[in-house]
């Protein structure tokens, strides 16, 4: 299994993110992606990343902080950033309609700088998405990068499916385990197994039977339990295929 997307370097983790890992190993995740939300966040996670040769990270700006984002000066920080060796990605990067802690134009365009610098880089970006699916397919459409997954997938089928047929993928979380997630499961359903991606987004959204705790890159095996109750796959053909999926997106070889 790969975590395709976890936040090793978050305070929840600050005690014991060694042991938090070792968990991780020993429940068979074999690598993990660990992703910058600010620019505070690339070093840490490089340093992490260096520490362990299953791990790698990311460098972007979420869109909760796109306000504090200099276009001029941030984002020459972002691509120099995806220099690093370890660097897979430009993330997360995205829009949140949700929370507004940034204004839609400010979201917005440091969205879309963001997404052209990964199609520059010829890397892939970790789209973030919540109640923005319309904005977030303009700005994909207009830049179209090469490669990109929507994280966190929690949107109707029928909103996400341009994204499949663009040939983007979409990435689950252990939201999908909720007794109430029955749209996300439909998502799942649908979405072609070649283009699906399993992920913690840990410490955050932790699966059934782990909920109300703090999430571990560990419990990314009940997202693939669910996937494979969904597709009506066994366990080992639902972990082969979204580990070769997460290993080609990310160039994990």
């Amino acid at each position: 299994m790969i975590d395709s997307h976890c936040h090793l370097i978050a305070p929840e983790f600050l005690p014991d993110v060694d042991a938090v890992i070792e968990r991780a190993l020993a429940a068979g995740v074999e690598r993990m992606i660990t992703i910058s939300d600010a620019l505070e966040d690339i070093v840490p996670s490089q340093k992490l990343a260096e520490r362990y040769s299953f791990i790698f990270c990311t460098a972007g700006v979420h869109p909760h902080h796109a306000s504090l984002f200099d276009l001029t000066k941030d984002l020459g920080i972002v691509r120099d950033a995806a220099a690093h060796p370890k660097c897979r990605a430009i993330g997360e990067i995205g829009l949140d309609y949700h929370y507004m802690n940034s204004p839609k134009d400010s979201q917005q365009r440091v969205f879309e700088a963001q997404l052209a610098l990964s199609k520059e880089l010829d890397l892939p970006a970790v789209v973030h998405c919540r109640d923005a699916v319309e904005d977030v397919w303009t700005i994909v459409n207009h830049i179209r990068p090469k490669k990109l997954v929507i994280h966190c997938c929690t949107e109707k089928w029928t909103d996400v499916e341009r994204f499949t047929e663009a040939g983007y993928l979409l990435s689950f979380t252990g939201i999908a385990t909720y007794p109430k997630s029955t749209e996300i499961r439909e998502t799942i359903k649908q979405c072609p197994i070649d283009q699906l991606m399993i992920e913690t987004d840990s410490p955050f959204l932790a699966p059934v039977p782990y909920r109300g705790n703090r999430c571990e890159p560990a419990y990314v095996a009940e997202v693939l339990k669910t996937v494979a109750e969904v597709k009506g796959m066994s366990l080992s053909e639902v972990d082969r295929i979204t580990t070769k999926n997460a290993v080609e997106f990310f160039q994990l070889r």
